[in-house]
C-alpha cells in the first residue's frame, strides 16, 4: 500500500494549538490507522500526524516554493 505521507521523522517540536471539526478528527484517526499499516507500528495520534502532513503539503506546493525561491533570490545582497 502506498500513501503520500512517509515514515515520520524525529523533529524538535514547537507547540501550537488548532481546532478541527469532529469529521476531520475522525478522518485523521482513520489516516493514522492506514499510515500505521503502511509503515508498521502503532497509529500516531492526530497531533503527531498533522505537522508532517502540513510539511509534506507545503514541500510539494509549487506556488509556495516558487515564492520562497523568488524571495531568496531577491534577498541576496548585490556584489
Amino acid at each position: 500500500m502506498k500513501i503520500r505521507l512517509g515514515p515520520l521523522p524525529r523533529t524538535e517540536p514547537v507547540k501550537i494549538t488548532i481546532t478541527v471539526s469532529s469529521a476531520l478528527k475522525a478522518r485523521l484517526d482513520q489516516y493514522a490507522q492506514m499510515h500505521a499499516r503502511a509503515w508498521g507500528g502503532e497509529p500516531a495520534d492526530a497531533a503527531t500526524l498533522i505537522p508532517h502532513m502540513l510539511e509534506h503539503f507545503m514541500a510539494r506546493d509549487r506556488a509556495f516554493n516558487g515564492f520562497l525561491k523568488d524571495r531568496a533570490t531577491h534577498a541576496r545582497p548585490a556584489g
